[in-house]
């Protein structure tokens, strides 16, 4: 009886060297591959399809990228997702690009599943956290064989897989609508300062280009208009990579806790993702009320923490994200971002929500007698005073 496997496929050198060796080690009869689009670039897209359609038996191509935005992106904008300073690009599509895999495996019948990912890093977990759901073997040819990325690039070669990865330039690239991640090879070296070359979406940030602006119109915590046009969220968040990119906006280079407890060095771009969480968490605070942003603080970080870790399917993500969409109803307004030298930070906003009186607040309104606040100002501090008499 013929074993077939649906592998997740990027059309990348892990993903690419996994279809022979499925074949190869691990004896599968049929190996089928699956390649869901949440923004790739079209060049990449197209050129795994054709690697695709020429290593494995069949081949897939799913275009996931309404959902992305609909239910991943925007849940993660909502709770202000971040992990260490990351934006949770890779970590919050790997769970959608698995499932999509496992609904192509559903309906084929296939036996097992297989990912490209290594033993080191978190993508097995985020892949497995899903794939585990099911009755299906789960393999992963990276891992289990211990491989090294050099031994890979020989493989392929020796293999005639044609792959844009190199020796002297062994970058891992990692691209959605949400973010582009770049790892390995030198950038391995925390001390290494990165060369301009691997960035793709961002400009230098030394260009002296002149300041922009843009104002960002968010209804129940999404955004839905940029500079008051209209528009969904794809179109949405392809302009504003394109605007903020070209300011430098969006460049992180950090050191990062992996689930593991390894610390890997990481380097993302993300223009879009930056001026929108900031506008959004900017917003957040002209409506939400202080009890509710203290609060909102410490559920974003779970919610952000579980999406780090892929764990979408674990009960509290879902409690938490009851509560982010509860408190993202009065989330609505515009937000007016300053774009500059790599910086993005908001210089107006306004909501019909805002927990904000312009007149009671003003230093020229009598709509308050100044007196009344003498009673507060003398309990204001009490138990300290009071512990000065010993």
């Amino acid at each position: 009886m013929s074993e077939v496997i649906v592998l997740a496929y990027s059309g990348g050198l892990d993903t690419s060297v996994c279809i022979p060796l499925l074949r190869e080690r691990y004896g599968f009869d049929k190996v089928i591959t699956v390649l869901t689009d949440v923004g790739q670039p079209k060049e990449d897209i197209e050129r795994g399809n054709e690697r695709a359609e020429k290593l494995s038996d069949e081949h897939y191509i799913i275009d996931a990228k309404e959902e992305f935005v609909e239910d991943y992106i925007f849940s993660s904008i909502k709770a202000n997702g971040s992990y260490e300073g990351y934006v949770l690009g890779t970590a919050i599509a790997r769970p959608l690009i698995a499932r999509k895999t496992v609904e192509i495996a559903r309906k084929l019948g296939a036996d097992a599943l297989g990912h490209g990912c290594t033993g080191r890093g978190n993508d097995q977990l985020r892949f497995e956290a899903i794939f585990r759901a099911t009755d299906m073997r789960v393999v992963a040819p990276m891992r289990d064989l211990d491989l090294s990325r050099e031994w890979e690039i020989d493989y392929a070669r020796d293999h005639g897989i044609n792959v844009p990865v190199t020796k002297e330039k062994p970058w891992s690239i990692d691209e959605n609508l949400w973010s582009r991640s770049i790892e390995g090879g030198l950038l391995e070296d925390p001390f290494y300062e990165p060369p301009e070359e691997i960035y793709a979406w961002t400009k230098s940030p030394e260009r002296g280009l002149a300041p922009a602006k843009v104002e960002i119109e968010f209804r129940e915590g999404v955004p839905v208009a940029l500079d008051g046009e209209g528009m969904g969220g794809v179109e949405l968040i392809a302009k504003l990579n394109d605007l903020a990119g070209e300011h430098g906006v969006g460049r992180t280079d950090m050191v990062e806790d992996r689930v593991l407890g390894l610390k890997a060095r990481e380097n993302y771009e993300h223009p879009a993702a930056t001026v929108l969480l900031n506008a959004h968490q900017d917003l957040e605070r002209l409506v939400l009320s202080r009890a509710e942003l203290r609060f909102k603080a410490m559920v974003d970080d779970a919610w952000s923490e579980l999406a780090y870790m892929g764990l979408v399917n674990d009960p509290l993500y879902a409690d938490l994200s009851a509560f982010v969409d509860q408190s993202s109803k009065r989330v609505n307004g515009v937000v007016k971002m300053k774009l500059s030298c790599g910086r993005t930070f908001a210089v107006g906003r306004t909501s019909p929500d805002a927990i904000y009186d312009q007149e009671m607040v003003s230093f020229d309104s009598q709509t308050l007698s100044q007196r009344d606040a003498e009673g507060f100002a003398k309990y204001h501090g009490f138990q300290a005073r009071f512990l000065k008499k010993y």
